[in-house]
């Protein structure tokens, strides 16, 4: 039976609820809901008119309904008033076929019906800039391999105690937080979950960033690369199948510890990462990070070939221990939801054609990759990206033609919006088109 929200509302003492989605491009839409009316929320939905947001519909369709999901309140840590919840769409009695949150759910469903389900855990990388997003905020941050550094790390102590100890606060299992490889640039870790509960985690986690961070005076952003000379944002996602509370992925007696399972999962990820990448790298500046030049650190630390490794980060998919692996893939503008909904959806391809993944590479990718001219690169541009999303039968299969035609429309009309004054080149500066509408992903 489900929670009852207007129970919990007594009980918590909460004042307001934010029922919440993220469209196809991955920004989140709310309307704040009295506790007094969330009975009939909870029950039909908040209503929103989807032309307005990041969905393929016209001014003309019905009123799109957001029927928020009980198990997913958050009662703001800083705001005690106020619950989150994320929330699924529906439009005329049926759930809408390209709501991120309702095609990952899909994806739940088919593991479901294998009595499997996917754990996951995402690295979460953000910088923390000036107001006007021109510089990194700290101006003493100037190591050139900053990784680490406690200094930098402790002079943002406020910030990242405050968004840490909401994390505590939330169950969340928060265990190491670090400054990362480029000026400005820091991480955040928690415990890893059901794949759904992480997505909504990840979704909340980077509205508490970037509203914690104005309240510090600062700006958070996860663009995938904000400075050209700078690492950019990754989003490393570690990933899992179990049966109950059998890893499904764990073989002892493999060499890096992973099951046929897992290798047949993991080889349907390396078949479909070139057209996975227009989910998993959606915007036009994620292909700064991709197939990126080194950095002043020394190492751009995102992937340009489709290989996979042990503990070695230089590849698309590392093994750092016994039944998980991580792909690299993903950058910090990814909607947490189809992040997610593409693992799976690759997983289960590999599962079900037993997808062999080859033999791995134990390289250094980053110096090595001239020895290897036959191995496949990730997409260069964002077009290539959704060149090969149209092109792709399998994802086609795995979500449907509606809702992969309507993701490549709209990407297709921001493609086409940068290029009416910009042009994409690697070596260019970042763009004032970019910044603008990807500073805030």
């Amino acid at each position: 039976m489900a929670k009852d929200l207007s129970k919990l509302a007594k009980q918590k003492k909460i004042k307001y609820f934010l029922i919440s989605f993220v469209d196809l491009f991955g920004v989140l839409r709310s309307k704040l809901v009295p506790a007094q009316a969330i009975n009939e929320m909870q029950k039909n939905g908040a209503g929103f008119a989807g032309f307005a947001t990041w969905l393929d519909m016209t001014p003309a369709d019905s009123d799109m309904f957001a029927i928020p999901d009980p198990d997913s309140l958050i009662q703001l840590p800083w705001n005690k008033e106020v619950g989150w919840l994320a929330s699924d769409l529906w439009m005329d009695g049926k759930p809408v076929k390209a709501s991120p949150r309702v095609m990952l759910k899909n994806q739940i469903k088919k593991l479901d019906s294998k009595n499997l389900k996917m754990k996951s855990g995402v690295e979460c990388e953000y910088f923390l800039i000036s107001q006007d997003g021109t510089s990194i905020a700290d101006p003493r941050d100037i190591q050139s391999k900053p990784c680490y550094d406690q200094s930098a790390l402790m002079r943002r102590y406020d910030l990242i105690k405050e968004i840490c100890d909401s994390m505590i606060a939330m169950g969340w299992g928060p265990y190491q937080n670090d400054h990362e490889d480029a000026n400005g640039q820091f991480e955040m870790n928690w415990n890893y979950d059901d794949c759904l509960i992480t997505a909504d985690r990840h979704v909340f986690f980077k509205y508490m960033v970037k509203t914690l961070a104005e309240k510090h005076g600062l700006r958070a952003t996860f663009m995938p690369k904000p400075f050209q000379n700078l690492t950019g944002n990754g989003c490393h996602a570690h990933v899992s199948l179990w049966d109950d509370k059998i890893n499904k992925f764990l073989d002892s007696n493999d060499r890096y510890g992973l099951s046929k399972l897992a290798y047949n999962f993991l080889g349907g990820l390396i078949k479909l990462a070139k057209p996975l990448s227009a989910f998993f790298n959606p915007t036009i500046n994620s292909y700064r990070r991709i197939n990126a030049p080194p950095t002043k650190s020394g190492a751009s630390w995102s992937p340009s070939s489709i290989s996979y490794t042990g503990n070695n980060r230089t590849h698309m998919i590392r093994i750092p221990d016994p039944g998980r692996f991580e792909l690299r893939l993903m950058d910090g503008s990814v909607n947490p939801y189809l992040l997610q909904a593409g693992v799976i959806a690759a997983g289960l391809y590999g599962m079900s054609n037993k997808s062999d993944p080859g033999e791995p590479l134990n390289c250094n990718m980053y110096t090595d990759y001239e020895k290897y001219p036959d191995l496949e690169k990730l997409p260069d541009e964002v077009e290539d990206a959704i060149y090969n999303l149209d092109d792709s039968k399998e994802i086609r299969e795995c979500f449907g033609d509606e809702v992969i035609n309507s993701y490549i429309k709209l990407k297709k009309n921001e493609i086409n919006d940068f290029n009416k004054t910009e042009s994409f080149n690697k070596e260019d500066p970042v763009t004032e088109w970019e910044k603008n509408n990807t500073l805030d992903c």
